[in-house]
């Protein structure tokens, strides 16, 4: 046999390899990432806060907290079950109210997030969650106290923090225990309630409630928010002469209301705030530590036991930014995302709900127990009882997470 006729002989086969070659190659183009050995593509997940408008200092809060746990989830190596894929923000600006919220949820929805966090006031996660449910879209509530939130079967719809009820309940229990234990001391009530939702609804339930343990409700007493001067409200509150003022407000009118009371010099035996804007609130303490020294709250914050809050806490301020409970709140709302959609092993949205809802997570930095859900609401979440001291906040009650006892009542 001739040279020529083994090369022409080698031709076909050498033309069957690059082929066979070409095949397996484009094989391996199309092939998923997890298969091929690059980064799989990353899980878009949306972050929505009210970042403009008279909720912006919230909104700065949670969005902190929410974007430290992206970047922790994905140093921590990302979702395992997915190949190590990392969280992608898609950030969203609710502009402190309701249609601004919506419209982000639908700009998330085109662009294809997986699930939602946040969303903070009430309204504005009302209105967010029933948009997010016309896609099956999952959705992690951070604040959002009504409970008009997880009472409509929304399947999509999952609140990490405690609402209007749990909050409530804790809030009487809490004072019935602190009052008793000092002897009795307060017996009267003057109610100071923002008037939109949050406010009225909690001060309706105050209301109802406070009367079945002996306390006396003198009047409740509704202010616009925002307001620009209370001191008639005040005045009305000298005139009163409640043993307790408890005021459900956002931050503007809690510090008008202190300041107005420090310089009408109306002194109840004690402050006892549920749910309150600014009576947790660091800036409110550092800003007028006269006026904010000894409030109590009823309130969500953070376990101060927890020594991994004090590292967040460093990495915030050192941020320039400041530290609110709805900072590691959020980064435990991105934290039970990734564990359910870990545990999902899918960005599959209707794997991530069944997933949320059989949750048990408890690597969280809240003072709650391991996550439950019922009908969309965390059965194992509580708020704390809270008191200005020395300028700083501490958990007075209850004692699992106390880092202080209270000072009650401040004043005979």
């Amino acid at each position: 046999m001739s040279d020529t006729t083994k090369i022409g002989a080698a031709a076909p086969l050498a033309r069957r390899a690059v082929l066979k070659g070409g095949a397996a190659a484009a094989a391996l183009v199309a092939a998923p990432a997890i298969v091929r050995g690059a980064d799989p593509a990353p899980i878009k997940i949306g972050i929505l806060q009210p970042v403009t408008g008279a909720l912006a200092m919230d909104g700065e809060f949670g969005r902190s907290g929410a974007e430290l746990g992206v970047a922790d989830v994905n140093a921590a190596g990302g979702i395992k079950s997915l190949g190590g894929a990392k969280f992608e923000i898609v950030f969203g600006d609710a502009r402190s109210n309701p249609e601004a919220g919506v419209q982000e949820v639908e700009r998330m929805q085109a662009e294809g997030v997986a699930a939602i966090v946040g969303g903070f006031a009430s309204p504005i996660c009302l209105a967010t969650t029933q948009a997010a449910a016309r896609y099956d879209l999952p959705y992690i509530v951070d604040v959002g106290v009504s409970d008009q939130i997880i009472s409509r079967g929304l399947k999509n719809t999952f609140r990490f923090a405690p609402g209007f009820g749990i909050c409530t309940r804790a809030a009487i229990d809490n004072l019935v225990r602190i009052n008793d234990a000092a002897g009795k001391p307060a017996k009267t009530v003057a109610l100071v309630h923002e008037d939109g939702l949050f406010g009225s609804g909690l001060a309706k339930l105050m209301a109802t409630e406070l009367p079945k343990h002996g306390f006396e409700i003198l009047e409740t007493i509704a202010i616009p928010t925002p307001s620009r001067d209370l001191s008639n409200v005040v005045l009305r509150l000298r005139t009163l002469n409640a043993d307790l003022v408890i005021p459900s407000t956002y931050y503007g009118e809690t510090v008008l209301l202190a300041r107005t009371m420090q310089q009408q010099r109306v002194r109840p035996k004690a402050v006892y705030s549920v749910l309150n804007g600014a009576a947790s609130n660091m800036r409110f303490v550092r800003e007028f530590p006269e006026a904010a020294e000894k409030i109590m709250d009823c309130n969500h914050w953070h376990d101060p036991r927890n020594a991994k809050n004090a590292a967040l806490r460093q990495r915030v301020e050192a941020g320039g930014k400041q530290w609110n409970y709805n900072t590691p709140l959020n980064y435990s709302c991105v934290a039970l995302l990734a564990d359910a959609i870990d545990r999902a092993g899918s960005t599959d949205r209707a794997k991530i709900i069944a997933a949320l809802a059989a949750s048990t997570f408890a690597g969280h930095l809240m003072p709650y127990g391991p996550t439950r859900f019922e009908n969309g609401q965390n059965m194992g979440a509580a708020p704390v009882s809270t008191q200005v001291q020395d300028g700083a906040i501490k958990v007075v009650y209850p004692d699992a997470f106390a880092d202080a006892k209270p000072v009650f009542p401040v004043r005979a």
